[in-house]
């Protein structure tokens, strides 16, 4: 009876103690916040690592801080009271939870911080050599804000017990369970920054590639390298993100870019990782997928009244390639194949002979569609016409139409061992011609974006593969249908004139505009790689012409010795064109060909476009190319007209230009952000307008006019 009493009051003192340690935190009615100093632990060990946190509940509608408040306001922090307490401050920072945008002024003013309830917890680490009790105490100072902001002070106090084995706060280690298991994490992955005078772009690509898909994402700075009020906007790729923000200029950002990246998924779950980002290029597969467009890996894709319309500007704007000047020189070949093959009399004959072709033309858009999708995931810009922007490949297309057009001409005749390698495109025997024919009419229509495809390309250039595959498909068989349909419609045969001696005259008129193709070429490569690349092309196109006219003509015991001269020949020939064309040194096509019409351009930039605006002017900027065709048009057609320019000048519009024949990081990145698929592309800027006016593909003189007296306000 006795040993019972004596455990019963036991337990009664221990309960007792229990309660004095938790009673020790008693919450402080500071005004519109209760704070206290909770702990992990009622007792702990010495040596051990504990938790203490400063806990506040807030009043409806106030906020306190995060570490960076924003535009305005203050962080929280506790004063304490007594020595041994400064080895909590030297021993860490709060761990700060998660923080929540708070717009002060709609677009002026943001801040960051916590509403409803907030746990800050702080590590302290307990000297070895303590014993009995560890008093915490001392002040919490912060700024509570509603429509007012109030500075609140509040008196905590902990203490710790020193015990030989550990006894849990159920609370204090319930709230700093939940504080630390919420608390921004340490990112895993690489992030990188680049910093412009108005925008700061932050790349990041996670270690786990999905982890950004289906969420929205805002960055939390550590400083304030950033205008906290604007929006930040995200464009995706396969390897993660890109967030664009405006950049402040009175607090520049260098060195490091330090902050916490939230995530926001479809449920309203949030989690944080904490970033540490180097300034450097962007890194690769962060980006392409422009802010309205659906995050990467596949996106949203577009509705099926959407992709019908895309789908049939496609397959419109490939009927159009058909009488873009790039692409009649190699439909003259084809023409000449379909009289042949149509002289045949076999419908299954002139059949195989459509579809070869259509094959031909298929099979190159595919193969461009596939480098473009694996580019876009590398995270670069891809333009339709790509392929033109490097010259060994303008120069290998040039020699290719030069001996085509030799072989028109008659002026040598090529053995059966050319056949399907390029020679013998025409010819009635074997499917290699007609299929070259369709590889070689896709190679050069491809950068004719006309009328119909830049709405297509502009629309699916974030889509993904599936969707761009089917539209460059479309569009390749948009190219290759009038010869299809030719191949399958008796009637239209009929239409066919019978073979004769006017053939072999024919193939001769249309040997010109394959020479014409090539001087073309030729001009595309003098302002890629300079004038001396165009001459050693022309001396390779002579040694290939010599060395195909060997191997053609030389007969009898010295056929194997003339074979091997040829071969030797052709080789020298390639090598003469191709490595020179590696070897830069152009002048802009487009530069040139303007200052010949007596009129000033700009060289365009970004900050050249924001000095113009900031002077009271007006841009125009013209996004071309040389080997777009359609650019040349319109400079020639519209943009080089004396009473165009007059108009521009007397509007005070700066007339700029972008030359996109090589590549060029800056255009590609532009393009991109206007979601178009390639050049030509034509900005209008007003005065003091910050955005442009995106003008049609295909000008006239009163539409560049009519938009120039809108801009100008005449």
């Amino acid at each position: 009876m006795t040993l019972r009493l004596v455990a019963l009051i036991a337990a009664m003192l221990a309960m007792s103690v229990s309660g004095l340690r938790h009673a020790a935190a008693e919450p402080h009615d500071a005004g519109h916040a209760r704070v206290e100093l909770v702990s992990e632990r009622a007792a702990a060990v010495p040596g051990e690592t504990v938790y203490l946190a400063l806990h506040k509940q807030l009043d409806e509608d106030w906020h306190v801080y995060w570490r960076n408040a924003g535009d305005a306001g203050l962080p929280p922090q506790i004063l304490w009271e007594d020595s041994p307490l400064g080895e909590v401050t030297e021993g860490g920072d709060f761990t700060w939870p998660l923080p929540h945008e708070i717009a002060v002024v709609e677009g002026e003013i943001m801040d960051y911080g916590y509403d409803d309830e907030v746990t800050l917890p702080f590590a302290f680490r307990v000297p070895a050599d303590a014993s009995g009790a560890i008093r915490f105490a001392g002040t919490a100072d912060y700024l509570i804000c509603k429509d007012v902001c109030i500075p609140e002070t509040a008196p905590v106090s902990f203490t710790l017990q020193i015990e030989d084995q550990q006894v849990p706060d159920r609370r204090g280690a319930q709230l700093i369970a939940q504080a630390l298991e919420a608390a921004p994490r340490e990112f895993e992955g690489q992030a990188r920054y680049r910093a412009g005078e108005d925008e700061i772009r932050l790349s990041l690509a996670p270690s786990q590639s999905d982890l950004f898909k289906g969420a929205s994402l805002r960055f939390f700075p550590y400083g304030d390298p950033i205008i906290h009020s604007a929006p930040q906007t995200r464009e995706t790729g396969p390897e993660g993100a890109t967030l664009r923000m405006a950049a402040d200029s009175y607090q520049p950002a260098s060195g490091s870019l330090e902050g916490v990246v939230a995530i926001t998924r479809e449920d309203g779950s949030r989690t944080g990782y904490k970033v540490s980002a180097e300034p450097g290029e962007l890194l690769p597969g962060t980006f392409g997928t422009p802010p309205a467009a659906a995050p990467a890996g596949g996106g949203e894709s577009l509705p099926i009244g959407g992709l019908a319309a895309i789908a049939g500007l496609a397959l419109i704007g490939g009927l159009v390639l058909n009488l873009m000047p790039c692409v009649l020189p190699v439909l003259s070949i084809k023409a000449v194949g379909m009289v042949q093959a149509a002289a045949q009399g076999e419908k299954a004959h002139l059949r195989a002979h459509g579809l070869w072709y259509t094959g031909g033309v298929l099979v190159t858009f595919l193969l461009i569609a596939a480098v473009f999708i694996a580019l876009r995931a590398a995270g670069e810009f891809v333009s339709l016409g790509f392929q033109l922007q490097y010259p060994p490949v303008v120069a290998g297309l040039a020699l290719l139409v030069f001996v085509i057009g030799l072989w028109l001409m008659g002026l040598f005749e090529l053995g059966h061992s050319f056949q399907g390698t390029g020679a013998g495109l025409a010819r009635k025997s074997g499917p290699a011609g007609p299929f070259f024919t369709g590889v070689l009419a896709a190679m050069v229509g491809a950068p004719c974006v006309g009328p119909f495809l830049g709405v297509a390309l502009g629309a699916v250039i974030t889509q993904p593969a599936s969707i761009v595959l089917l539209v460059f498909a479309l569009m390749g068989f948009g190219l290759a249908l009038p010869f299809l349909a030719l191949s399958f419609a008796p009637g239209l045969q009929r239409a066919l004139p019978k073979p004769g001696a006017w053939m072999e005259r024919l193939k001769q008129v249309f040997a010109f505009p394959m020479f014409l193709t090539a001087v073309w070429l030729l001009d595309v490569l003098a302002q890629q790689a300079g004038s001396g690349a165009v001459s050693w092309t022309v001396a390779g196109a002579v040694a290939i012409a010599f060395g195909i006219w060997l191997m053609g003509s030389a007969g009898g015991q010295i056929r194997m010795a003339a074979r091997a001269a040829g071969v030797a020949a052709i080789g020298l020939g390639l090598y003469l064109a191709v490595a020179t064309a590696l070897r830069p040194g152009g002048e802009a096509v487009t530069q040139t060909a303007y200052s010949q019409a007596r009129f000033e351009t700009v060289e365009w930039s970004p900050d050249r476009v924001d000095e113009a605006l900031a002077d009271g002017n007006g841009v125009f900027v013209d996004f071309t190319a040389a080997w777009c065709v359609i650019c040349q048009a319109n400079k020639r057609t519209t943009l080089s007209r004396a009473e165009v320019r007059a108009a521009m000048e007397e509007a005070g519009i700066v007339f700029m230009v972008a030359d996109f024949t090589n590549r060029d990081e800056r255009i590609a990145e532009e393009l991109r952000r206007r979601e178009r698929a390639g050049v030509p592309m034509y900005l209008l800027y007003g005065p003091g307008e910050r955005e442009p006016r995106l003008l049609p593909q295909t000008l006239s003189p009163s539409l560049v006019m009519r938009e120039i007296a809108a801009v100008s306000g005449n």
